[in-house]
């Protein structure tokens, strides 16, 4: 991502002197510097003001450069992405996969769609369930008995790790998804070659973390800057970049899981952070996103954003006010239904609710009412 080694400095005339010419390549010189200079910065995250500016901090979300974000458009149709999200066969799982795939489906047919591939739902329950009829479905092993220490998500990597050896992926790029995820507009191709795109966390703080983070990613690697803000989802990757990362976060994610520091300091996000320290184990940063998608009720507004993640319940008085940490007269959290579907045809908020949280319950109510068998939790 080095705009400066993409242009070339050329220059000179035949029928010029040697001193108008010495004159002119000292200036074609400084000039490339200063250029080069000038769009390292821009890339690296640009040009600030301010105490973080002065202080030599860069914003950690670095724009797409116009010249890669013209390309990635116009090659959208001919660089689709393959999705691809890890589930378990509990009953909280599937009704979250189903209303995941409707959207998949139904954005994947609008114009702009043309980049989403095929779906895979890698099931590591290590059998089959009752979705495989309705979604694409891979299944793979669990880790074995106790190694996940009760954090069901350490199977993801081992998950991945499954189905990139396994599985006959025909597109280039994955993107990893979740359960709770829903599509609310068609999702072009973010990432560009080997860069990645994903979206950044504004809990996951490498730099904050930094003891820690050097007990996997030592000095010698390089700046814990080199550690990108992000989980693996979603991430818009290569697929020769992840069956190279994979592997690792696999093990990342074992060896903080096993260290009593690590885990107590990461908690339940240690393994986006095992796959932001994999990434940089293997040299990867990303192009960071923050309208890959928004996180309701903190993100009240739909703007340009292209999924919903409702990992957050969404608590609010009948007058519209957010009661967050506290349980509301209205409410929606995905853990009211950890055995079973939310029933069809949910209320909807009270007026004054921000119109994210209004459009994530009209589209769970939108895929229950055209999904068969619903009620029965398949």
């Amino acid at each position: 991502m080095n705009a400066a080694a993409r242009k070339a400095a050329g220059g000179g005339g035949g029928g010029m002197g040697r001193g108008p010419a010495v004159v002119l390549a000292l200036v074609a010189a400084g000039a490339f510097l200063i250029s080069y200079n000038f769009f390292a910065v821009l890339l690296r995250g640009g040009v600030g003001t301010g105490a973080g500016a002065a202080a030599g901090a860069r914003d950690p979300v670095v724009a797409m450069p116009a010249w890669m974000r013209a390309a990635a458009g116009g090659e959208a149709r001919r660089r689709p992405f393959h999705v691809a999200l890890t589930a378990t066969d509990a009953a909280y799982s599937r009704w979250q996969c189903r209303v995941m795939y409707y959207w998949y489906k139904r954005m994947q047919a609008l114009p702009g769609g043309e980049a989403m591939g095929g779906f895979t739902r890698v099931l590591h329950s290590g059998k089959p369930d009752g979705l495989m009829d309705e979604i694409p479905t891979f299944v793979v092993d669990p880790l074995p008995a106790g190694k996940d220490h009760g954090y069901v998500v350490l199977n993801r990597p081992w998950a991945f790790v499954q189905w990139l050896q396994k599985a006959k992926i025909e597109e280039e790029y994955i993107l990893m998804a979740e359960p709770d995820h829903i599509f609310v507009k068609p999702l072009p191709n973010l990432a560009y070659d080997n860069d990645p795109a994903a979206f950044p966390f504004f809990y996951i703080t490498p730099l904050e973390h930094e003891k820690v983070i050097r007990k996997y990613y030592p000095k010698e690697r390089g700046p814990v800057s080199d550690i990108d803000p992000i989980g693996n989802s979603p991430v818009i990757i290569k697929k020769t970049l992840l069956e190279k990362i994979a592997p690792t976060w696999m093990n990342v994610s074992i060896q903080m899981k096993e260290d009593e520091e690590t885990d107590k300091t990461f908690g339940w996000v240690l393994e986006m952070y095992a796959y932001a320290v994999a990434s940089a184990l293997h040299g990867v940063q990303h192009i960071l996103r923050k309208d890959f998608m928004i996180q309701p009720p903190f993100d009240t507004k739909l703007e340009n954003t292209f999924i919903i993640h409702f990992t957050y319940g969404c608590d609010y008085s009948l007058k519209g006010e957010l009661t967050y940490g506290k349980i509301g007269e209205w409410r929606f959290d995905k853990r009211s239904f950890l055995d079973g579907p939310p029933p069809r045809n949910l209320t909807l908020p009270p007026p004054g609710v921000p119109e994210s949280v209004v459009t994530l319950v009209k589209k769970v109510n939108e895929a229950s009412a055209n999904l068969p068998r619903w009620d029965d939790g398949i």
